[in-house]
C-alpha cells in the first residue's frame, strides 16, 4: 500500500452508498471498516431504476454482470395523456447512445450482491453499530463513539447515513432536511392483473400517465415485469417521523388517498386501483438536503465527510439518488488514491465537492423539470414550456448524465490542482 494512501477508513452506514463506497476503496488499495445500526436481518422494501451512469459504475466494481439478469431491462419510459396517447418518451437508459439499458431492480437484491461482495473482499461490517458523535478530529485521525458507550478510531469518517445523517450534523450543523410537500404512494401489483385496453399502445413500459389528478407511474420490477409498481404523488402536510410511520401502517388511509378521484383515471389506471393488494402499499415522502457549505469537516481537519443521501438527497423522479451516490463513491476513492491527496487533503477535498455539486445542481434541474410534468394538468399547464422536460429540447442534455467519465474528469481536476 503506498504510504500516500489512507490506512483505515471507517463508514458510517451499511446501504447502497456505504457498500458501493467500500468496494470502491478497496478496489484502490484502502483499508476500511463499515458501521451499521441494523441487524444482519433487516430487509430493504422495493425497487429501484439504475441508469447507465449508475451501471457503469457498478460494471467497474464487478457488480453489474451479477445484477443484469436480476432486474428489468428497460429503455424508455413512456409519457401518456388522459387520452392514453403517447406524448412523449423519456429515456432512462439506451445500450446504443449510452452503453447500458437501464435496469428496474428490487432494492434489496442489489443490497446482498454488494454486501456478498464486500465480504468476498474480507470488508469489515459491523452490525448493530449506531453512530453517536464525533469526540475529537486531528490532523492524522478521528476519534468517534457508538451509543452503546463504545469507540473506534480512523484516518477518514465518512457518513453514507442517509438523508437524516448523524455525521452531517457534526460536518454542517446547521444544515437539516427539507420537506418538499409532496408524497409519493405506490403499492405492488401483478400485471396481470391490469386491464390494458386493446386499442392503445402499451407496448413501452414503464409508462407515466399525466391527466388532471397528476401522474399515475406504472413501472415492471421483476425480471419477467410479471410485477409493477403502481403509484402517484399527492400534496401531503410534513409529519413527524412517528407520523409517518403512522401512516405507512394506515394502510386503508392510504389506500384512500391513492384512490382519490378515481373516476379522473383512465381505466388503466382505475384497473390497477381495484387490484391493489394492501399489504404493498408504501409511502415515500419527498425530502431534499440544502446545499451544504462543505462535504467535510473544513473548519477542522477535513477528515469527516458525508456522501450520497447525507450530502444531497434528491427526489427520485429521475431515477438518480442512488445513481449519484454511486459517482460520489467512486469519485472519492479516486480522489483519495490520489499521491496528491495526503499533504493537500482540504484543496482536494475542496476540488471534488466542487465537481459532485456541479453534477448534483443539474440533476436537480433535471429533476425539477421531469416533477413538473407530473403535476395536475391544471398546474402543468400554467408553466412555462422551459420548466417542462421535452425530448424534442431536452434529450441532448442527458449526454452529460449518462456517458460522463469520472476517472478522467477526477484525474484532469486534480492534476490542475496540482
Amino acid at each position: 500500500m503506498g504510504s500516500h494512501l489512507p490506512n483505515n477508513v471507517a463508514i458510517i452506514g451499511c446501504g447502497l452508498a456505504g457498500l458501493s463506497l467500500a468496494l470502491a476503496l478497496h478496489a484502490q488499495s484502502i483499508p476500511c471498516s463499515i458501521y451499521e445500526l441494523r441487524s444482519t436481518s433487516a430487509k430493504s422494501t422495493g425497487a429501484l431504476m439504475l441508469s447507465p451512469n449508475a451501471l457503469r459504475i457498478l460494471n467497474s466494481l464487478g457488480v453489474f454482470e451479477r445484477i443484469r439478469v436480476k432486474g428489468y431491462n428497460f429503455t424508455n419510459i413512456a409519457f401518456k395523456n388522459e387520452d392514453e396517447e403517447t406524448t412523449d418518451l423519456y429515456p432512462l437508459g439506451d445500450e446504443h447512445r449510452y452503453g447500458y439499458k437501464a435496469l428496474r431492480i428490487y432494492r434489496q437484491i442489489l443490497l446482498d450482491e454488494l454486501r456478498s461482495m464486500v465480504h468476498a473482499c474480507d470488508i469489515a461490517v459491523n452490525y448493530g453499530k449506531k453512530f453517536s458523535h464525533v469526540i475529537s478530529e486531528s490532523s492524522t485521525e478521528v476519534l468517534f463513539a457508538f451509543t452503546d458507550g463504545t469507540s473506534a478510531s480512523a484516518s477518514l469518517l465518512i457518513g453514507t447515513d442517509g438523508i437524516h445523517s448523524t455525521v452531517r450534523k457534526y460536518v454542517s450543523p446547521s444544515i437539516s432536511p427539507n420537506y418538499s410537500g409532496a408524497l409519493a404512494i405506490t403499492c405492488a401489483i401483478p400485471l396481470s392483473a391490469l386491464h390494458f385496453p386493446p386499442d392503445k399502445d402499451y407496448s413501452t413500459l414503464p409508462v407515466a400517465i399525466h391527466g388532471a389528478n397528476g401522474t399515475f407511474v406504472i413501472a415492471p420490477q421483476d425480471i419477467d415485469g410479471s410485477e409493477v409498481l403502481a403509484g402517484t404523488q399527492k400534496k401531503y402536510p410534513e409529519q413527524t417521523r412517528e407520523e409517518w410511520d403512522r401512516l405507512f401502517s394506515a394502510k386503508d388511509e392510504l389506500l384512500t388517498l391513492l384512490s382519490a378521484n378515481k373516476s379522473a383515471w383512465p381505466s388503466l389506471v382505475q384497473s390497477a386501483l381495484d387490484s391493489v393488494p394492501k399489504e404493498t402499499l408504501s409511502i415515500w415522502p419527498y425530502y431534499t438536503v440544502p446545499k451544504l457549505p462543505s462535504w467535510s469537516s473544513s473548519s477542522h481537519h477535513s477528515r469527516v465527510l458525508v456522501i450520497g443521501d447525507a450530502a444531497h438527497a434528491i427526489p427520485p423522479t429521475a431515477g438518480q439518488g442512488a445513481s449519484q451516490a454511486f459517482e460520489d463513491a467512486l469519485s472519492l476513492a479516486l480522489l483519495l488514491s490520489h499521491p496528491s491527496s495526503s499533504p493537500n487533503l482540504a484543496a482536494n477535498l475542496e476540488f471534488w465537492q466542487t465537481y459532485r455539486q456541479e453534477r448534483i445542481d443539474r440533476v436537480v434541474k433535471l429533476t425539477l423539470k421531469l416533477n413538473n410534468t407530473r403535476l395536475p394538468k391544471a398546474e402543468r399547464e400554467s408553466l412555462d414550456k422551459k420548466m417542462i422536460w421535452s425530448s424534442e429540447s431536452d434529450l441532448e442534455e442527458l449526454e452529460w448524465l449518462y456517458n460522463h467519465n469520472i476517472k478522467e474528469a477526477m484525474l484532469a481536476g486534480l492534476e490542475k490542482e496540482k
